[in-house]
């Protein structure tokens, strides 16, 4: 689809300039004044037009536990997850296709969905989250989140010897799946992108890393990971490996510049220097940090290090809310509170282009997407400046980053290719989404999880409690 978009503010420079925006192809083809409208005309009139953001790091079937999940540290908090996470396709379907819209109505129009898999059907659970994703229209980033040990072996063994079941799929196994799912659905082309995603150092042997880098390697494919989220991971890295989960990752070769990784709560002044050097990108994810008292990410130093920083939302029944303007708020102003110099606070544009840039940077896509450049595909939002959340009319990346912004998305594209159009996903009906997600469900307050009680009285002795 060819259109203009006519008298649209973008950021420039400090400022703000009014320009038109002419798309060709899926490709922005000419950002000046009084351009000749070229195909579908649009009105930028008191709009904002901005790069897509990324929501660099989610687990969309978490959507299913959203609300109900106990107040827990997340090794207790996992326990209970999977204990009532019977998933069926269609159950990752709907929550995939919730994931999108959430996604893009806060300025997403890219997500990275370190996909849970249903055990023996792994490889639909792969296919179902693809097709929800195509139908959505949202450029999809798709991570299977894999593992190879049970789920004991990611808390600390402390003084006590610990045994753990043998995990279910051997590592063999797992990585066939993975390649199977590259051959058949990575198609950066039509905007899915598969990756590989061991869970983390906590569930995963070297012999999965290894296999993941070699798979990277030989498809030309980005990695993701969970890494350092929590107090008790830093203490098995520890056990496992004699030194920091990062060194560790270096030395398997698993850090590079197409390697993102979530959380990134509890590293020291050294792993950072490696993060840097590396060239690995931090996902920072605030409100699942907080809501399961991770702690916070040292975000601040990440960025006077170099290290590309950018936002996600986690899972929703860790957040509970895939509200990327909310990620990015809370992400920003967070931090305000860790260093007194506020020199080194992070400004609504500096938000924005985590948001955007870093978020590419991190898959290898800065040259393609994350800022709207002549030559870029077409991966825009269009924001309403007329919106009640929006004023009265001051700094527009200020009200969107530091407001409360409700239903200010007027329009997105991907690609070129328009998916909201006057507040509204066009691609799906989101009605009957909504019908599904309340029909498959039903109000729930407390429930008992068998596996917590199996290992709260361990994990609080391991971490002094």
């Amino acid at each position: 689809m060819n259109f203009t978009i006519q008298n649209v503010l973008i950021a420039a420079d400090d400022a703000y300039a009014t320009v038109d925006v002419r798309v060709v192809d899926g490709k922005i083809a000419a950002i000046a004044s009084n351009l000749d409208v070229v195909g579908t005309g649009f009105d930028g009139k008191n709009k904002l037009l901005l790069p897509g953001f990324f929501n660099a790091h989610t687990h969309s079937s978490e959507m299913w536990q959203r609300g109900i999940m106990s107040v827990f540290p997340l090794e207790l908090w996992l326990a209970e997850l999977y204990d009532f996470a019977p998933l069926d396709t269609e159950k990752v379907y709907l929550s995939a296709l919730g994931t999108a819209v959430e996604t893009l109505l806060s300025g997403g129009t890219s997500v990275v969905d370190h996909l849970v898999l249903i055990p023996g059907q792994e490889f639909e659970t792969i296919a179902t989250a693809v097709r929800a994703y195509k139908e959505a229209g949202i450029r999809a980033f798709i991570a299977p989140l894999i593992q190879d040990e049970s789920i004991t072996a990611g808390i600390p063994s402390g003084e006590l010897a610990q045994t753990h079941e043998p995990y279910f799929r051997s590592t063999a196994a797992t990585l066939e799946i993975i390649e199977e799912a590259v051959r058949q659905f990575h198609c950066p082309d039509e905007g899915v992108n598969i990756l590989v995603a061991p869970t983390g150092i906590q569930l995963c042997t070297d012999a999965l890393f290894e296999g993941c880098i070699e798979l990277s390697d030989r498809y030309n494919l980005c990695r993701h990971s969970h890494l350092l989220e929590t107090r008790a991971q830093e203490k098995l890295a520890q056990e496992k490996y004699g030194c920091t989960a990062v060194e560790h990752l270096k030395r398997i070769g698993y850090l590079s510049d197409r390697t993102t990784l979530a959380h990134c709560v509890h590293l020291n002044d050294a792993d950072i220097a490696i993060m840097a050097e590396t060239q690995s990108t931090v996902v920072h994810n605030p409100l699942s940090n907080l809501r399961l008292g991770s702690g916070i990410a040292p975000i601040l130093k990440y960025r006077q290090a170099g290290v590309n920083v950018t936002f996600g939302c986690d899972g929703a029944s860790s957040n509970d809310s895939q509200d990327l303007l909310e990620a990015i708020k809370i992400g920003s102003i967070l931090h305000n509170v860790t260093d007194s110099d506020y020199q080194n606070w992070i400004t609504p544009r500096q938000a924005v282009e985590m948001a955007s840039l870093g978020g590419a940077n991190g898959l290898n896509l800065a040259d393609k997407l994350g800022s709207i450049t002549v030559g870029k595909q077409a991966d825009l939002v269009l924001y309403d400046l007329t919106n009640l959340s929006l004023l009265p009319r001051t700094d527009p990346i200020g009200l969107l980053v530091l407001g409360r912004p409700t239903n200010v998305v007027d329009s997105a594209w991907v690609n070129g290719k328009q998916i909201i159009a006057d507040g509204k996903v066009t691609t799906i009906n989101v009605d009957d989404l909504r019908q599904e997600l309340f029909n498959r469900s039903q109000w729930e307050t407390k429930r008992k999880s068998q596996s917590v009680a199996q290992i709260e009285t361990h994990y609080r002795t391991v971490m002094g409690l």
